[in-house]
């Protein structure tokens, strides 16, 4: 069985200085996902990763200390594969796919739109792009487990206040549309297979102490194709760990 932590960690130095090494450690994943490292791999202590047993691979953005998404893995990947070839998201660090056997783990940054129309549109522009790409990608891997950070709310429960955010970006109606249809593709939202309740959430704002008022939205996921979703054991949200606005999340499947 592998466990495969996904994290977006809002600058991968911030985080480690915060002690993300040491749960790391403590937690022992097989496999982790990160996004927005904000670093290229010359500005991150890669010996500690080696250290504690990982071989790391690192897509920054051509942009100085913005997004970016890392892998790191215990077991060798018989190929990564560096982007979409797609270069104005290739430029932003916003995929980096390993594949192991007839498996593929990617981690995923998807855009922010909450900047303003241009970055909304980038963002409706990356999503059409995005289900087109993976589309044809399942035609050779169809085996898919696609972690990271969506910016997307998909549905109330996913959200503290759905009334309040309704004209939010993360939280709009076309956007929970583009997920709902890209679930309908064939994956699996993988906590939901396991977890009903509200008040799950993965991102918190830091104003208004909304962490510690669990005012929060759920944008991370682990999606897992549906072929496979009978091998997962386990989806759960970890918000204990506090090295960034996000928190981890948890998958265990077999392979």
């Amino acid at each position: 069985m592998k466990r495969i932590i996904s994290y977006n960690v809002n600058g991968i130095r911030a985080a480690l200085k915060k002690g993300l090494m040491d749960w790391i450690k403590s937690v022992n994943p097989d496999i982790i996902c990160l996004q927005e490292i904000k670093a290229n791999s010359d500005q991150i202590p890669l010996f500690e990763f080696e250290e504690a047993g990982y071989i790391n691979y690192w897509f920054s953005a051509q942009k100085k200390g913005y997004s970016g998404v890392a892998l790191l893995t215990r077991q060798e990947p018989d190929q990564v594969v560096y982007g979409m070839d797609i270069p104005i998201y290739d430029d932003e660090g916003r995929w980096l796919r390993a594949d192991y056997g007839d498996i593929s783990v990617i981690s995923v940054y998807h855009p922010s739109g909450s900047s303003g129309d241009t970055r909304q549109a980038f963002k409706m522009q990356w999503l059409s792009d995005f289900q087109d790409y993976v589309d044809e990608l399942k035609k050779t891997r169809p085996n898919l487990i696609i972690s990271g950070d969506y910016n997307i709310c998909h549905k109330p429960i996913d959200i503290h206040d759905p009334k309040g955010n309704a004209k939010s970006s993360g939280f709009l109606p076309e956007e929970r549309e583009w997920m709902s249809a890209f679930l309908d593709t064939g994956f699996i939202d993988s906590f939901r297979t396991f977890n009903e309740e509200p008040h799950h959430y993965t991102w918190w704002s830091y104003r208004a102490n909304a962490r510690s008022r669990n005012l929060g939205w759920r944008i991370d996921y682990h999606m897992v194709s549906a072929p496979i979703k009978n091998k997962m054991q386990r989806a759960v949200i970890l918000p204990e760990a506090k090295h960034s606005d996000h928190c981890p999340i948890l998958l265990e499947i077999e392979f």
